[in-house]
């Protein structure tokens, strides 16, 4: 099982990196580039369904089409392929510890990849001190002069 979990991590960086490729070198457009992954995903399963085990035939369509919403980032936002791979393996990871409750609900894969690129985003911004000690006072102010408005009216 330990086997299986690695290999979905590196194909969750893997798609995340080719969709943004797809989508950055070879212009296609980050929809067009998230569906050939995820359509090449699909039918990598269904044509060699005996070649994988059960766990990963069902999971690898799955980890490959939410971490290709992460290569849909805009090259402005994000154009570092290894910080782009390393949000996929956060995806993966998100994955594992929430596909049961995203489990009838629409969108999960969607919010994990999200929630992973902006894990990504904020690493830098968290290595500055200083800059989320001063975020963190502003909007504290922010909101404090919104409550008091608030009280007032």
């Amino acid at each position: 099982m330990v086997v299986e979990y690695f290999i979905l991590i590196l194909i969750g960086g893997a798609s995340s990196i080719l969709t943004f490729l797809l989508q950055i070198k070879f212009k296609q457009g980050p929809v067009r580039s998230s569906a050939l992954v995820g359509v090449l995903a699909g039918l990598f399963v269904v044509i060699f369904p005996n070649l994988l085990s059960n766990y990963l035939t069902e999971n690898i369509p799955l980890v490959c089409f939410g971490a290709s919403f992460i290569g849909m980032v805009s090259s402005k936002v994000m154009s570092d392929y290894l910080l782009i791979g390393f949000s996929g393996i956060v995806f993966t990871i998100i994955y594992f510890n929430t596909s049961s409750y995203f489990n009838g609900f629409g969108g999960g894969l969607g919010s994990a990849a999200c929630i992973a690129l902006l894990v990504t985003l904020s690493i830098p911004v968290l290595r500055k001190k200083r800059s989320v000690s001063n975020g963190f006072l502003l909007l504290r102010r922010q909101m404090r002069s919104r409550m008091k408005k608030k009280n007032y009216k």
